[in-house]
């Protein structure tokens, strides 16, 4: 949606299309249409947007996540805690969470995901003082040869969590009303065109039935 406009490709079109892209990038491939099966809509939806959708992308499907990078610290941070395995177990659980809210805000567009994985990982471990992250914090960057220090740092990850703070999440009276405000937003065209493919469906429906009427 930073190429394309939610009047020219219904949201709920192109959720389901990316997670039948994103099964064949993860290498677990799940049919269109027993895609389309399990959650009751029609497969051909999801075909018909598949290439858009990577047109879209450039065809580059290697995203970068913060989920991966929440391994690579929790990794890390095993040396560096030595032994308090559980604990970090539940820490990534736990930033695991947090990142899947910051995917609902502006954040991924704004910080990389190795930002948005230590916001998470600072945030939890406030709740579970699993470590000492600012300590934390100065041992990587003294790794890493950083040039930014860490007080800054611990801004950006400040701004990021703010910015979660402030995510409201629309309620189901809202989610119908943006719905019915979109369907009749939506670009002529493209909803032509579904129309049209409705009714050819249809009339070959039909003239099957007719066919075998006749034959009875």
């Amino acid at each position: 949606y930073l190429q394309w406009s939610v009047m020219e490709h219904h949201p709920k079109h192109i959720m389901l299309t990316c997670v039948y892209a994103s099964c064949k990038v993860e290498e677990n491939h799940v049919s269109a249409e027993e895609l389309g099966k399990g959650i009751q809509q029609d497969h051909q939806i999801i075909l018909n947007n598949e290439m858009i959708v990577l047109k879209s992308l450039d065809f580059d499907l290697i995203v970068y996540a913060p989920y991966r990078s929440i391994e690579g610290f929790i990794d890390d941070m095993d040396d560096f805690c030595n032994g308090a395995h559980q604990r970090l177990k539940d820490l990534h659980q736990t930033a695991n969470s947090e990142v899947d809210t910051m995917m609902l805000t502006d954040a991924p567009l704004l910080y990389t995901p190795g930002q948005l994985a230590l916001a998470a990982l600072y945030k939890s471990n406030s709740a579970l003082s699993v470590l000492d992250f600012e300590r934390y914090l100065e041992s990587v960057f003294s790794r890493q040869h950083f040039d930014c220090p860490v007080e800054q740092f611990i801004q950006i990850i400040s701004s990021i969590n703010h910015l979660v703070s402030q995510l409201q999440l629309p309620g189901t009276k809202e989610m119908r009303h943006a719905d019915r405000k979109l369907k009749h937003c939506l670009d002529p065209s493209s909803s032509s065109h579904d129309d049209h493919k409705k009714k050819e469906k249809k009339s070959k429906h039909k003239s099957k039935r007719t066919a075998s009427d006749a034959q009875l």
